[in-house]
């Protein structure tokens, strides 16, 4: 008997990317401190130094983005158009597939860019007290939100579509076709 795991796939992804997008704002939020040290009463220096935390919040989310990502492509499977007449003649379901896949596949890069950056620039000493960086991480974790949704509508539509392939009356070759 075989059962349906669909929900608890989906439910999966989505806390993934939920953790990865939180753990993104926390990033921005820990990176955004600033130390200010008194070099004397009349001048103050304002050095920004690498946050421990912000580094390591970015890059569990960066990872947890990807794995999200992973285990929605694995267990979802591939969808596969061959032709613009392959296109056409598919169904509703595998146009959606085709058109979230390439959504999640676009918020992967743009989230994995963003976060990747984020914790990167955070990883340096900074001699001012300017935000060069200033909203990679918020960026990556708003992105992160955006790749759970369009990965689960994916996910749906592409076990959808197989579904509708397995429930199709196959062609016996040995009988002819009619044209």
């Amino acid at each position: 008997m075989a059962r349906n795991y669909g929900f608890l796939v989906c439910i999966l992804v989505m806390v993934i990317d939920a953790v990865a997008g939180i753990l993104g704002i926390q990033a921005e939020k820990a990176q955004n401190r600033v130390v200010l040290n008194s070099v004397s009463i009349w001048v103050r220096e304002c050095r920004r130094k690498p946050r421990d935390d912000a580094f390591s919040q970015g890059l569990a989310a960066t990872i947890l983005l990807g794995l999200a990502h992973v285990l929605a492509k694995v267990l979802g499977g591939c969808i596969c158009i061959r032709n613009k007449q392959h296109f056409q003649e598919s169904s509703a379901n595998k146009r959606l597939g085709l058109l979230f896949m390439i959504l999640s596949w676009i918020t992967l890069a743009i989230g994995l860019s963003l976060l990747i950056a984020g914790t990167v620039r955070n990883s340096k000493w900074k001699n001012s007290c300017e935000i060069s960086s200033h909203g990679l991480f918020l960026g990556g974790g708003v992105v992160c939100f955006i790749h759970g949704l369009s990965t689960v509508a994916y996910y749906v539509s592409a076990t959808a579509a197989y579904r509708e392939e397995q429930r199709k009356p196959k062609a016996n070759p040995s009988e002819p076709q009619h044209v």
